[in-house]
């Protein structure tokens, strides 16, 4: 099978002569693409600029699409956490993981922000990509809401020191007063793999590779931002509603 670059390579180095790929057995193809290489080195890294190219334009076609499509399930869905102002103006999406390190950083940069603009709403959508412990953070997480104690322990996860695992979750639960048998139960209810399913699909098509991850009205970052760069974001979107 001739793959993508190769197949570059090769219709490249064939623009002069009157022949096609079908003319040339595998092996030729090879000799011809590693010989085009050796004689015009510069090829390889047009190819690849070519296919990043293009794998950028598909990626950023899918983002489009989710936003133009996919608004409600980013920004209204029953099944999320909403903290900030439920009817604020704007809407922030963050996705994060509770032990990463740059996520407990950009939380402070989300409250810094709520601070100053008291008309945002934020939704939270738990990505556990980091391990274990972080699924099992984001499950005891939306579990809580049962008990009407997601936001004590989200804020007691994002402020605790080090990784956190099974162990750690628990004692941070039983510090903010939840039940930690009901938690147990209630984080077996389908919603809350629904919620961790739904982040991934979304995350996937908005092109995000990690956490933190923010989307505003139109424009995504990726990475962590800072509180002014979250409010330039929000006055933004609120110019283009």
């Amino acid at each position: 099978m001739i793959r993508p670059l190769a197949a570059f390579l090769l219709s490249t180095s064939l623009l002069a002569l009157p022949v096609t790929a079908q003319d040339f057995s595998e092996e030729e193809i090879k000799q011809l693409a590693l010989q085009a290489i050796l004689e015009n080195p510069d090829i390889v890294m047009e190819a690849v600029a070519i296919l990043q190219a293009r794998d950028e334009a598909e990626a950023e076609a899918a983002a489009r699409t989710t936003l133009d499509e996919g608004r409600a399930a980013l920004e209204q869905d029953p099944n999320a956490p909403v903290l900030g102002n439920p009817d604020g103006d704007v809407t922030v999406v963050e996705f994060f993981d509770y032990n990463c390190p740059y996520c407990r950083r950009a939380g402070e940069q989300v409250t810094a922000m709520l601070e100053r603009d008291d008309n945002v709403r934020v939704v939270y959508r738990e990505w556990p990509i980091l391990g274990e412990g972080s699924v099992f953070a984001a499950q005891a997480a939306l579990a809580a809401r049962e008990q009407d104690k997601y936001k004590e322990l989200h804020e007691a996860l994002m402020t605790a020191r080090g990784r956190v695992d099974e162990h750690i979750v628990m004692q941070l639960a039983a510090g903010v007063g939840l039940d930690l048998d009901k938690l147990r139960t209630d984080m077996e209810a389908p919603e809350v793999q629904a919620h961790i399913d739904t982040s991934m699909e979304l995350a996937r098509s908005l092109g995000f590779s990690g956490t933190p991850s923010f989307v505003v009205g139109d424009a995504l970052a990726p990475g962590l931002i800072d509180a002014d760069q979250l409010i330039e974001m929000i006055e933004a979107a609120r110019d283009d509603s």
